[in-house]
């Protein structure tokens, strides 16, 4: 627990466990968990994946246009359908269809099933760690680029 009595999230394990679930391009995952923890909230992971995503070359002007994708004209169609589905699978509360079948066309039209599959369990590890994010207070602006990275090797 921390100094105000709060659980510690081991961001390490975490971060781990979402990386091997996924195969899909770095830059697009960056920006599917920016947009998912924009939408809930979570400090600490906006934080790491703006910065993340920076650090590998996003541009500035994407980054600044990622929570109005929908109205820019920055993003690829694949992008878009990643984002449709990370907007819908995230705000299933505000949405009883889920996720539209119009959605899922576009998603099927730019990534094959094994690709598809990652997406899916990008979008719920990423609303797992902004949850436990949320729940436990955890404050964006101090993450450096890279930490995550070095657990890899």
């Amino acid at each position: 627990m921390d100094s105000e009595g709060r659980v510690a999230v081991d961001g390490k394990r975490f971060y781990r466990a979402g990386a091997a679930l996924t195969g899909l391009p770095p830059a697009l995952s960056q920006l599917v968990e920016l947009r998912a923890s924009q939408i809930n909230g979570c400090g600490w992971c906006v934080d790491v994946h703006s910065k993340e995503a920076a650090a590998a070359g996003e541009s500035a002007v994407r980054l600044a246009l990622i929570a109005a994708w929908r109205e820019s004209t920055v993003f690829t169609e694949a992008e878009r359908a990643a984002l449709a589905l990370a907007e819908e699978g995230t705000r299933l509360a505000d949405a009883a269809q889920g996720v539209s079948d119009a959605t899922w066309a576009a998603v099927r039209a730019h990534y094959d099933e094994e690709q598809a599959a990652a997406l899916v369990c990008l979008v719920s590890m990423i609303n797992a760690a902004n949850r436990m994010g949320v729940i436990t207070r955890m404050r964006g602006g101090s993450y450096a680029p890279g930490v995550f990275a070095a657990l890899e090797d």
